[in-house]
């Protein structure tokens, strides 16, 4: 299976990066989950959550506010003015 390179930085740091298999994330406009082979976009993120589910289940968990999210050739950056990790459900196999 494919999988993205995530990125997700604050104004001031780095917040998480590394793969995942599925990024979820709130825009202005709902919600938006990307997988491998996504086209393009460009969106406007919404005060929210953003969930990055790894290729073993684990699920991490970032709040993100005022940003924007990015894809391209299955990279995936979240930009956000104030953004940081808030949760990390470790996947029961």
């Amino acid at each position: 299976m494919a999988l993205l390179n995530v990125s997700v930085v604050s104004a001031d740091q780095e917040v998480w990066s590394g793969e995942a298999r599925q990024l979820v994330a709130k825009t202005l406009i709902g919600e938006i989950g990307i997988l491998a082979g996504h086209e393009p976009v460009l969106a406007i993120l919404d005060t929210g959550e953003v969930r990055i589910t790894l290729e073993n289940g684990t699920v991490v968990k970032a709040s993100a506010e005022d940003g924007f999210l990015s894809v391209e050739h299955d990279t995936v950056t979240v930009v956000a003015r104030a953004a940081e990790l808030v949760h990390t459900d470790t996947a029961t196999h």
